[in-house]
């Protein structure tokens, strides 16, 4: 219930006027559950979790989704134990690592008769919508160039941490950048080739051709990569050359996010294929240099693992 999304999560859930009646978390330093759901039951443990959310429902009483905000690599096991319980479930990105996953999770919810949703807040920002709107009126053989860059910094906690472990992040690809390349299909369409240039600890560059898109990008944990003057994130997405503006107006995607899933609009796992399918392509491709068209900022010279690996 800590880090950056839980709140987010915890924030929707007390905005569209539902309650949390109980919580999860292995670390018990969460007091941020005190601004929104003091009464929550809280645990520490899976398997005290799970007695208690049967014993809640053996009383008459309906929990109605589970929210899945855990590390990337727990999303799939949590998603199955929210249908299994009788919940709809809505979960973070990546919704899995792998893209077959899906296919699995889809057979639980055929078996269950419950629906799990996925969180894609890129997609009901307005500047993105918008965007979209421009390229589907737009020429339809026309094909754009797009320059994406996402820098946003981390410490070396970072890789002492699940986020810092491939195998349960995905690495920077999946960690912070699926929502991009999902937003990208969403607009230009399904990716028909993909290269990677650079992957390292705290970088990845690679080109994607779109239906209707040339994509150059640059995702990056690394501090000394931001542009001068600039601190904190940095992301900026060129199409033609021109700047597509989409800092603002992030903080209430989750609550609009929880309203379409509310309403019977949410974005369902199978939606997420694509993106899952792009970001497992990129973590387990052999990166070839710096050939062809890449983004500038490949050339940044590769530096060691903070701890040496």
């Amino acid at each position: 219930m800590g880090g950056y999304i839980a709140p987010r999560h915890l924030k929707a859930i007390k905005e569209t006027g539902n309650d949390l009646v109980a919580a999860y978390d292995k670390n018990d330093s969460v007091g941020i559950i005190d601004s929104y759901f003091p009464r929550a039951s809280f645990f520490t443990e899976q398997e005290l979790f799970d007695r208690h959310n049967n014993w809640f429902m053996s009383q008459g009483n309906s929990i109605d989704y589970l929210t899945v905000c855990s590390p990337n690599y727990l999303h799939d096991a949590h998603t199955r134990y929210g249908l299994r319980l009788g919940c709809d479930v809505i979960c973070e990105k990546p919704v899995v690592l792998s893209p077959w996953n899906i296919d699995a999770l889809e057979q639980i919810e055929n078996e269950t008769g419950h629906r799990a949703y996925t969180i894609f807040q890129l997609r009901l920002h307005p500047s993105v919508i918008a965007l979209k709107k421009k390229i589907e009126e737009g020429p339809k053989d026309k094909i754009y160039d797009v320059d994406l860059t996402y820098i946003t910094p981390r410490g070396y906690w970072y890789y002492a941490s699940w986020k810092g472990n491939l195998q349960k992040s995905g690495g920077v690809a999946t960690n912070i950048g699926v929502h991009f390349y999902d937003m990208l299909q969403w607009i230009f369409g399904p990716v028909q080739k993909s290269v990677v240039h650079v992957s390292s600890h705290d970088r990845v560059a690679g080109y994607l051709e779109l239906r209707q898109a040339r994509v150059r990008y640059f995702l990056s944990i690394n501090g000394e990569h931001l542009p001068e003057g600039h601190t904190g994130s940095y992301r900026a997405i060129l199409v033609d050359g021109e700047e597509f503006e989409f800092s603002q107006g992030f903080t209430d995607l989750h609550t609009r996010s929880y309203e379409e899933i509310l309403a019977g609009r949410g974005f369902r796992i199978a939606e997420a294929k694509e993106c899952i399918q792009t970001v497992y392509d990129i973590r387990h491709a052999e990166p070839i240099g710096l050939v062809g068209d890449y983004h500038p900022m490949a050339k940044y010279p590769l530096t060691k693992h903070p701890f040496g690996w």
